[in-house]
């Protein structure tokens, strides 16, 4: 998934305050400082950080420092660790990023959980807690356009296509990306979506 971001009006931060996320299979809560080995290890993926915007290469516990820092203090839009309920192992990260357009959601997973519907299950939490805890009337996401399991994560959460357009990424440059949005009307017209995969 990439994730635009730009400079925000503090005055206008969407905050969520809503720590632990519990869903069928994970526990989404903020990432610590015991999650940086299993961060490093997943997210030292070339490939993996190709689909992302903001995802360095090669991945450091420097970086994963920095990340765990940066969800500890409050800001705006939420910041999530996936771990799967039944054992608490890591598996990757979500969240809601402000930018200038409201909210955008933003997820990975490790590649050896990929393929198992993880990535839905959170974006169909995160969706949910965009627009019950926020006023915002539109959610916003972004794919590159040879993504095709994230427009799938995308598409099924019932965001529509709103346009193509270019994003940087720092490992793969310049991509074509896909931009997609989910007007608030829509969602309370889906919140019976099933739960999984």
């Amino acid at each position: 998934m990439v994730v635009e971001t730009d400079e925000v009006d503090e005055a206008h931060a969407l905050t969520i305050n809503c720590p632990v996320l519990l869903t069928e299979r994970l526990v989404m809560r903020p990432p610590h400082a015991d999650d940086v080995a299993d961060l490093v290890e997943l997210a030292n993926d070339r490939q993996l950080a190709a689909m992302l915007a903001t995802m360095p290469h090669p991945y450091g516990e420097q970086h994963a420092l920095a990340f765990v820092d940066n969800w500890s203090r409050p800001r705006a839009g939420a910041g999530y660790a996936l771990t799967l309920a039944d054992t608490g192992t890591f598996i990757g990260c979500a969240s809601l990023i402000q930018g200038r357009q409201d909210l955008t959601l933003g997820y990975w997973i490790g590649r050896p959980h990929q393929g198992q519907g993880f990535a839905t299950e959170a974006a169909h939490a995160l969706v949910d807690l965009a627009f019950r805890a926020t006023e915002i009337d539109r959610l916003y996401a972004s794919c590159r356009v040879v993504n095709t399991p994230s427009r799938r994560v995308i598409q099924k959460c019932g965001f529509h296509y709103a346009g193509p357009g270019l994003a940087q990424s720092r490992v793969a440059g310049q991509v074509p990306v896909e931009h997609y949005q989910l007007d608030r009307k829509i969602w309370i017209s889906l919140r019976s979506w099933p739960r999984n995969g």
